[in-house]
């Protein structure tokens, strides 16, 4: 499942899931458009997480559940809690942090 947050609720969505994989993303980011392809194949093999779009301009407190001073930054939680992060544009990085997740 992927969505693209319209209002500033993230922490609503790690609560109501058990393993949430976002994306901190801008309109303005080249690299962010770059690896939304990839972010939504990855959503597609992995049906048992839930994979987030995150504007992190449009949206300061869902941007502040993860350290994000790059973009693009993606960020995991599992149970409700923070579990890594990585400021990537390579895919075999981002698929690395989303096995981390699913895997376990």
């Amino acid at each position: 499942m992927i969505q693209e947050l319209t209002t500033d609720n993230l922490s609503e969505v790690i609560k109501d899931n058990n393993k949430v994989i976002v994306q901190y993303s801008a309109t303005w980011c080249g690299n962010c458009r770059i690896m939304k392809p990839k972010f939504k194949k990855l959503a597609s093999e992995n049906t048992d997480a839930t994979f987030i779009i995150v504007d992190a301009e449009k949206n300061p407190e869902s941007r502040k559940m993860a350290t994000v001073d790059n973009l693009p930054t993606f960020a995991t939680f599992k149970n409700g809690d923070f579990v890594n992060q990585v400021q990537t544009n390579k895919f075999e990085v981002l698929k690395e942090l989303v096995d981390e997740v699913t895997n376990n």
